[in-house]
């Protein structure tokens, strides 16, 4: 895989082994299945789906396995018992190729991140909606600090013209 300037998820699977393309292409499906609203995008030079701009799950085909993530805590806690056969690695959990795509695994998690992802939306939303007035006011109360602080204080010098 030299490429690495991929346009699409499509461009990226084209340069993956056989074998391991057709895996990851029933692990993309699955994805698709599970968040039918999702974007597919690269990002970081991988497939990707994101729901309203923000990235829900990641998938990598390599030598050996492919990778799903982000492997959340929620995510790992809930599957706890099914992730146990996989190899869980700082946010990543490995899937060998050599065995079968656990579709329904996958397809769960995808779900899992993308309400996980639908919360955090919403609790930006309902934070941005908050925050609004506040910038305003805290905008206006420093322009205003900005206007005091350039008005001389004291004792105006004033320049005397010369001879007097």
């Amino acid at each position: 895989m030299a490429k690495t300037d991929f346009k699409s998820v499509s461009e990226y699977l084209a340069t993956l082994p056989k074998a391991t393309r057709a895996t990851l292409q029933r692990v993309r499906a699955v994805i698709r299945k599970a968040i039918p609203k999702g974007e597919e995008v690269i990002s970081y030079q991988i497939p990707a789906v994101k729901l309203e701009g923000r990235a829900v799950i990641y998938f990598a085909g390599w030598k050996e396995h492919y990778s799903l993530y982000p492997a959340t805590q929620q995510v790992v806690t809930v599957f706890e018992q099914e992730l146990s056969a996989y190899e869980l690695r700082k946010g990543t959990i490995r899937f060998p190729l050599a065995e079968p795509v656990p579709v329904k695994l996958i397809e769960a998690i995808a779900k899992l991140r993308a309400q996980e992802t639908a919360v955090l939306l919403t609790e930006r939303a309902a934070k941005h909606s908050k925050v609004a007035p506040r910038t305003i006011a805290k905008s206006k109360a420093s322009s205003t600090r900005a206007q005091k602080k350039a008005r001389p204080r004291g004792k105006v010098k004033t320049s005397r013209p010369l001879g007097k």
